[in-house]
């Protein structure tokens, strides 16, 4: 008998809508280094954090891989972005009080081999502070880190301008 994990299919949908939307609306993505995106462990993926279009780029260019995310828990409160970005894999993170599960959540999911991590160190679009969490989590979970970035469009409007956008993936280490 076959098994349909529903939540596998809605992530693969989401995913690949969104692919297809930032195609209509801005053109190509250049992908760059998606070879040094380990494919056989999982592993923490770091970028710099500059706009909202930042996970949604780095995550989408990066599938079939799967990734966890933190994401500030006042976007779980707005009904319809709460109920999508668990759906993808975001859990939320009080940033003026990160608590145990900032670190336990990510770090399970290496163990049990379930998701990659995405962090954005800085935490925050709005700060050039870079938090030591994304260490720890590798560390914890006993994998390696890849930096990524992502050059291009920084708002919605800028989106629709069709603006080159690239995502570089660097080598693991």
């Amino acid at each position: 008998m076959l098994i349909i994990d529903r939540g596998d299919i809605l992530y693969s949908f989401l995913f690949n809508l969104v692919k297809g939307l930032i195609y209509i609306f801005n053109g190509k993505t250049k992908v760059l280094g998606k070879e040094n995106l380990p494919t056989d462990e999982k592993f923490v993926l770091v970028a710099p954090h500059r706009s909202i279009l930042d996970p949604v780029y780095i995550g989408v260019m990066a599938y079939p891989l799967r990734f966890s995310f933190m994401a500030q828990q006042e976007l779980f409160k707005i009904p319809v972005l709460g109920w999508l970005i668990r759906k993808v894999n975001a859990f939320p993170v009080n940033r003026d009080n990160p608590g145990v599960s900032a670190i336990k959540i990510p770090v399970n999911h290496l163990k049990n081999n379930e998701l990659n991590v995405m962090i954005f160190p800085s935490g925050s679009r709005h700060s050039s502070e870079l938090k030591g969490g994304a260490v720890t989590i590798a560390r914890l979970g006993k994998s390696r880190i890849v930096p990524a970035v992502y050059v291009g469009p920084l708002t919605f409007k800028e989106l629709f301008s069709r603006k080159n956008a690239t995502v570089i993936y660097g080598e693991p280490f």
